[in-house]
C-alpha cells in the first residue's frame, strides 16, 4: 500500500507541476483552443514515457535485484561479457552493462534510454537451465531489441498514443460538457474527460502492444541472423512451460510470455515466434 501510495503521489505531483509549467507559458487545455490543447496533451502525452525511459535501466536493476558485472568472478561471467560484447561489436554498438539476477524461472530482458546507454540482464535460472548455445541465442534477441532501438521507438510510439488519447478525451468533453448558453460546465467536464482517457487508453494500447509483439519477431529475426535460426528456436523451445517471472511493468521486456495470442498480449506465442523462425 506505501509503494501504490508513493506511486500515485508522484504521479499527482508530476500532473501538477507540468500544469503549472504550461499555465505559465499559456498553455492550457482549453477544448475550444485546439492549438494549445494539441501542445497541452503533447507535454502531458510524452512526459511520462520519456521519464519511465530515462529511468529504465535504474528502475529495471532495482525491480529484480538485477547485479552488474564489473569484474567477472567466474568462468561464466566472464563468457557472458565476452558474448555480448562480441555481439554488441557486431551491431556497431558501445557494449551494455550485464547484469545477472536471481530467479528460477528461465528469463532475459534488454532495456536502456538509448542503444549505447543500454542493459541486458540475464536470470540464474535462465543460466543453469539453458546449453551456452541457447543463452548465446537469447544473448542475440536482447542485443537485436538494442540494436533496433526498441526501448526508444516503443516509448515514442506510447508518447504519440498518449497524447491523441490526452487530445481526443478532452475534445470530446468539452463537446459533451457545453451548456446551452455557449458554456462549459466544468464538473461534467472533467468526469466526462477522466472516464473518456480510461476508455481511449484501453482502446489505443492495443496498438502499442501490437507492435510489442511485432518487435518480438523483428528481434527472433535478428538473433537468427547473429547466430543462426537453429540456436534461436532451441532457445525458445526450452522456455516452453515456464511463466514470465518479471514484475508486471517489466513483462514486455522479457524474452517470453505464455500468453495466448490476443490484442493485449505484448509477446506472440512461443509456437508462432517459432514458426516464423522456421520460415526464414
Amino acid at each position: 500500500m506505501k509503494r501504490i501510495f508513493l506511486f500515485l503521489m508522484t504521479n499527482i505531483a508530476v500532473l501538477v507541476v507540468i500544469g503549472i509549467v504550461l499555465s505559465i507559458l499559456g498553455v492550457s487545455a482549453n477544448p475550444n483552443d485546439m492549438v494549445s490543447l494539441l501542445i497541452y496533451s503533447a507535454v502531458i502525452g510524452f512526459t511520462g514515457s520519456i521519464i519511465s525511459l530515462l529511468m529504465s535501466k535504474t528502475m529495471a536493476k532495482r525491480s529484480v535485484g538485477a547485479e552488474v558485472i564489473t569484474q567477472p568472478h567466474n568462468e561464466t561471467e566472464a563468457w557472458l561479457l565476452k558474448t555480448v560484447e562480441n555481439q554488441a561489436r557486431q551491431w556497431n554498438l558501445k557494449t551494455p552493462e550485464v547484469a545477472i539476477y536471481h530467479s528460477p524461472e528461465p528469463n532475459a530482458f534488454a532495456t536502456g534510454a538509448s542503444k549505447n546507454n543500454s542493459l541486458v540482464a540475464v536470470s540464474t535460472g535462465l543460466l543453469d537451465h539453458m546449453t551456452r548455445d541457447e543463452v548465446e541465442a537469447v544473448l542475440a534477441h536482447e542485443m537485436a531489441h538494442v540494436g533496433n532501438g526498441d526501448m526508444v521507438t516503443l516509448t515514442l510510439i506510447q508518447g504519440v498514443v498518449n497524447t491523441f488519447v490526452v487530445f481526443l478525451a478532452r475534445v470530446v468533453s468539452g463537446m459533451v460538457a457545453r451548456t446551452e448558453g455557449g458554456g462549459t460546465s466544468q464538473g461534467t467536464y472533467f468526469m466526462v474527460s477522466m472516464v473518456l482517457q480510461v476508455v481511449f487508453g484501453f482502446l489505443a494500447s492495443f496498438i502499442v502492444m501490437w507492435f510489442s509483439r511485432q518487435r518480438e519477431y523483428r528481434a527472433d529475426a535478428g538473433a537468427a541472423c547473429l547466430v543462426g535460426a537453429p540456436k534461436m528456436i532451441a532457445a525458445l523451445q526450452r522456455l516452453k512451460g515456464n511463466a514470465s517471472d518479471l514484475p508486471k511493468e517489466m513483462a514486455a521486456m522479457g524474452i517470453a510470455s505464455e500468453a495466448k495470442d490476443s490484442l493485449l498480449s505484448t509477446h506472440p506465442t512461443l509456437d508462432n515466434r517459432i514458426a516464423r523462425l522456421k520460415q526464414l
